[in-house]
């Protein structure tokens, strides 16, 4: 499974996971990386710091304030960053790994800070003219089902064992 090994070759041993999960709860399209914040913070063993919820979520107005308060609270986090992403029709539904910083708000032409070390993006919808509406018209649906297989696959690596189990610890 290609997602350990990219977790596993870029995380130091003593490096604190941090959760960045970004969207808004405003628009169900955005709505993905909050979601997963939700799943995870209600998890009876989660071995992350977890920033971005449905109460508490992390978008386009707040988004260079948490990264600085992760940044003066943590000495060199491990950061895996989420959010939704558009794309083109035949792949919505897919959700992609990789390594690097998330650029968030491409998809709507925002400028905003890169951020991660690993990105996950769940494809909620197509690209188009108009991605701020595409967003709003997004189906519950595919959110719920992009959050689970998500949410799953992390908790499956802290089970596995790829990633030390901690107690659990979330800031709002």
């Amino acid at each position: 499974i290609r997602h350990k090994s990219i977790i596993n070759t870029k995380k130091k041993p003593n490096q604190e996971i941090i959760i960045l999960c970004i969207g808004s709860d405003r628009s169900t399209g955005d709505s993905l990386g909050p979601l997963i914040g939700y799943k995870l913070k209600k998890a009876p063993q989660c071995g992350f710091y977890i920033y971005g919820d449905l109460m508490h979520p992390v978008h386009a107005g707040n988004l260079q304030l948490y990264i600085d308060k992760i940044n003066e609270t943590f000495v060199d986090p491990f950061i895996i960053a989420i959010d939704a992403s558009l794309g083109r029709e035949e792949h919505i539904g897919l959700i992609t790994l990789g390594e690097g910083p998330l650029k968030p708000g491409l998809g709507v032409k925002k400028k905003l800070p890169e951020v991660g070390a690993v990105h996950i993006t769940g494809i909620v919808n197509s690209s188009s003219n108009s991605n701020h509406s595409i967003l709003q018209t997004t189906r519950l649906y595919l959110i719920i089902q992009l959050a689970d297989v998500i949410f799953n696959a992390l908790n499956a690596l802290l089970i596995s064992g790829n990633i030390l189990i901690i107690t659990p610890k979330t800031i709002a």
